[in-house]
């Protein structure tokens, strides 16, 4: 219910203060303060029955004496007085309050009612939305809301700013009015028990006032809806957070804060890498980036020219850029020819552009001129360091004259550092007046030169088109599943070894041949139908690490050998661990290991965010939360080739550049069948895959460990990421009796979709986009095929030929606003394959699955000319209106 209920919080009227005071040092008083002075425009009613008048404004007795109704409400009494306010507010048709009270999961009211349960359950029940408790409050400085119990007031501005802690808010709103930055919204969710991330994100990412998105986060609830509003709102702003509690003690301290459920950090990394959001680890980043925000364009390349007065502030700007995966440009000969012309004989002769330390504002801005000009270049960071030499503030002025100068001719981000104190005032004050991001140390600007680069990459990431592979239908799964079924049925939380080979082969996912032994005449009579040599290894529920008591033998070549090995390795166990419970023993076949690389992948289910896929190289100290590289399922071969750069990017897995070794495409295909396998398996709580021996194209596991959930859980509740609903698909019948594909979009459908699109008829596609449109960009095309299924939806009809490639007949889709109230749809089908009834199966099935999805209506616009497609929707039961001033039809149909 984001957009409708969360618009009297940003735009009041008419605003109550309840709990009112004439002390200073009371919450009702600072309220009262900061509304008067940012000359908010409403009335403001303060509500008490202790003073006539606070700050000169006539005071109500109770609520039910308020001679209109608040758009929102400031609570600002103790805890246990919250429930029945609130309830008297709602009853009098107030839609929003704002609770200041802490503590309140921890207060019982008079009758002993927990006060924060019942407070959420009066809000439900009336419809009415509540931020904090445990808020600071929020700000809209362009309507001169200042609705919080801030020291100061936040300038107007294009950036809004989400914290769960007030401390951070107050932090930051000194930081920026010292910057004279702004914001669009500020927002204190404290304990965020009623409005969450998820909401704020929706309705700052359609608010046309907001250009960036900034979030503090200490914890999250309902990750499908974070995740899901997180990716629609990055699509079109940045969206910068910092999350506490990378280390545990720290996440222990963020969870007794806000009341939040403890989660590996890991986890949340990636969770916001797969939605596009760039996280910051620190709050000098978190300045850094809002300094960034406030005034870059966004970047169309990543090639930095850095130009200085010396050289070793340029070295430090050039190792962070390093250490951050940055690109140095290189000049071209072109660029140094004229950079010649202009510097001194002993210039750096290379990027970074060493003017030398007597520059002054005339060789400054000749040098920037120049590197504005240079193609190679995306941005220019401009260093200065003091110099009795060259007036820093000169050189500013000088800098800030060819950035504007550069406007008309080529964008470009100009990004500065003036190092020192006294003597860089002056010249950060004038680039803050001129617009330009200005930061106190050169690693700091690079660090923030790279802020923007990620969140470009993460754009990119976004949009790209997973290679398409054979999907495979995993014929075998049907047995397996059974089997799973029936072990939860039957109370078990492991599965043995050889069942849980069996669940990955039925995955395409390669096992080492298994066997088990319950003693060692069963070991040799396995070991002689796998074939010599073999491993030998004790299975025990009691032994977490095989080896630590040599429960693993290798390379038994003959009978003797196993048979001797077998009756060791009992005996030994039962001494080295007294009560021990042995179950027996695997016979493996031995996988060839020369020239291979062992590497292990792991399932972890975190309380957050769900199952997740861990990728690392493993080790008796293994922990897949630290060692490993993390990404939530589903994963697509973009998605997984992606996870498997991050874990060579951050040494959680090596290349060792074996004769064998790793092979890209293998370790992808391994990840996804997992991924796909977590999917169909919700039983499934934990995997370790450990070793798995990759050898180029040959992926094998030699080892497994399965637990299971105790109660299976549904993928709802389970996955935080939506997976493709292969359920909606289904076959039909067209007029001239070929079979057809009903499904819903892949992103692995851009290719065939913009063969499809282009393949529409100049009428066809006038009557699609309503009016002339150029062919589709990549970029364009991602956004119709990668698609979030938890709040979108686009069905296609397919026909495969004899090689099952398939070819796209026809698409419907439908964006459906985050209060699901309606369904906006349209429609297109090949213009070669029109008046088969593609047009008809295609709407009829939107219709079903947004009916089943609770949706309130179905709605659509087409053209005069489109009278076929009106037709169509009138016979299955839409109301057809016809505006003639806009000379559109428009279908309506109440779900």
């Amino acid at each position: 219910m984001s957009q409708r209920t969360l618009a009297p919080l940003f735009t009041p009227s008419s605003v109550a203060v309840i709990g009112a005071s004439n002390n200073p040092k009371r919450a009702g008083h600072v309220v009262i303060r900061n509304l008067i002075a940012n000359r908010f425009s409403g009335p403001i009613m303060p509500v008490t029955q202790k003073y006539q008048a606070v700050m000169g404004i006539l005071t109500y007795p109770a609520i039910e004496a308020l001679p209109i109704k608040p758009d929102i409400a400031i609570i600002c009494t103790r805890a246990s007085r919250v429930p029945a306010i609130v309830e008297t507010l709602a009853q009098f048709g107030c839609q929003a309050a704002i609770v200041m009270a802490s503590g309140m999961h921890d207060t019982l009211t008079n009758d002993r009612h927990n006060a924060l349960e019942l407070t959420l359950a009066i809000a439900k029940r009336y419809g009415m939305r509540l931020l904090g408790p445990n808020s600071l409050g929020m700000m809209v400085p362009a309507i001169g809301l200042n609705a919080s119990l801030a020291h100061t007031s936040a300038l107007p501005g294009k950036i809004a700013f989400v914290s769960q802690s007030a401390a951070l808010c107050t932090t930051v709103l000194d930081w920026a009015n010292n910057k004279s930055i702004g914001f669009s919204a500020f927002v204190s969710l404290g304990d965020a028990a009623d409005i969450r991330f998820g909401e704020m994100l929706d309705y700052l990412g359609r608010d046309a006032n907001t250009r960036a998105i900034l979030l503090y986060i200490d914890s999250i609830k309902n990750s499908r809806r974070f995740l899901s509003a997180a990716r629609a709102a990055s699509r079109h702003k940045p969206i910068i957070v910092v999350k506490s509690g990378r280390s545990r003690e720290g996440r222990l301290a963020a969870s007794k804060h806000t009341g939040g459920i403890m989660s590996s950090d890991s986890v949340y990394e990636a969770a916001f890498r797969r939605v596009g959001m760039l996280r910051v680890q620190e709050l000098t980043e978190l300045f850094a980036a809002v300094e960034t925000l406030a005034h870059a364009i966004p970047v169309k390349g990543e090639h930095l020219a850095i130009l200085s007065n010396g050289g070793g502030p340029a070295v430090l700007a050039v190792d962070e850029l390093v250490a951050r995966g940055g690109k140095l440009g290189t000049l071209s000969q072109e660029t140094k020819i004229k950079l010649d012309k202009v510097l001194p004989a002993g210039w750096s002769g290379q990027n970074p552009v060493d003017i030398i330390g007597d520059a002054d504002a005339h060789r400054y801005g000749a040098v920037l001129d120049i590197l504005l000009d240079a193609p190679e270049f995306d941005a220019v960071l401009v260093l200065h360091s003091p110099s009795a030499l060259g007036d820093g503030s000169a050189i500013a002025e000088e800098v800030i004259r060819v950035s504007e100068k550069n406007k008309q001719r080529r964008m470009l981000n100009i990004l500065t550092n003036w190092s020192g104190e006294d003597a860089a005032y002056e010249a950060r004050r004038l680039f803050s007046s001129a617009g330009i991001p200005t930061y106190r140390t050169p690693e700091g600007a690079a660090g923030a030169f790279m802020h923007m680069v990620e969140f470009r990459r993460n754009q990119k990431l976004l949009q790209q088109v997973p290679e398409s592979v054979t999907k495979t239908q995993y014929p075998c799964t049907t047995e397996v599943h059974s089997r799973l079924e029936a072990a939860t049925a039957q109370g078990r939380l492991e599965l043995e070894t050889h069942e849980a080979a069996a669940l990955l082969s039925a995955y395409g996912i390669n096992t080492i041949a298994t066997e088990f032994a319950a003693n060692a005449q069963q070991a040799i009579t396995a070991a002689k139908k796998l074939g010599y040599p073999v491993a030998l290894k004790i299975q025990s529920p009691d032994l977490i690490h095989k080896s630590d008591v040599q429960g693993v033998m290798l390379n038994l070549t003959t009978d003797d050998e196993l048979c001797q090995a077998a009756n060791a390795m009992l005996s030994r166990v039962h001494q080295t661990v007294p009560g021990v419970r042995i179950e027996g023993m695997l016979v493996q076949k031995m996988a060839l290991t020369a020239g291979a690389q062992e590497i292990r992948v792991a399932v972890i289910h975190d309380p957050v965010f769900g199952p997740a896929i861990c990728l690392g190289e493993g080790g008796s100290e293994w922990d897949p939360t630290r060692d490993a590289a993390v990404a939530l399922p589903p994963l697509n071969m973009a998605l997984a080739r992606y996870m498997v750069i991050q874990a060579l990017k951050t040494h959680k897995l090596k290349d060792r550049h074996l004769p064998l070794g790793l092979n890209m495409k293998a370790i992808c295909l391994l990840l996804t069948r997992l991924s796909d396998l977590l999917i169909d398996c919700p039983q499934v709580a934990t995997l370790d895959l450990n070793p798995v021996l990759a050898a180029g194209e040959h992926i094998t596991v030699l080892d497994i460990n399965l637990t299971l959930h105790a109660k299976p859980l549904d993928n709802a509740s389970r996955l935080a990421i939506m997976p493709y609903p292969k359920e909606l698909e289904e076959t039909a019948r067209i007029k001239d009796g070929r079979q057809i594909t009903l499904r819903p979009i892949l992103p692995e459908d851009e290719p065939k979709h913009h063969e499809f699109d282009s393949s529409l008829s100049a009428e066809d596609r006038y009557k699609r986009y309503f009016g002339v449109r150029a062919p589709m960009t990549h970029e364009e095309m991602a956004v119709l095929t990668q698609i979030d299924y938890a709040r979108e939806m686009a069905f296609i009809a397919t026909e495969a030929n004899e090689q099952g490639v398939e070819k796209t007949l026809g698409a419907i889709r439908a964006t459906i606003d985050p209060d699901n109230t309606d369904a906006e749809f349209a429609m297109a089908v090949r213009s070669d394959h029109q008046g088969l009834g593609i047009g008809r199966l295609l709407l009829e099935k939107l219709i079903r699955y947004y009916r089943q999805n609770g949706t309130g209506t179905i709605s659509g616009y087409t053209l005069f000319e489109n009278r076929n497609m009106a037709s169509l929707a009138k016979s299955l039961g839409f109301t057809v209106t016809f505006d003639m001033e806009e000379q559109l039809i428009y279908m309506h149909m109440p779900l």
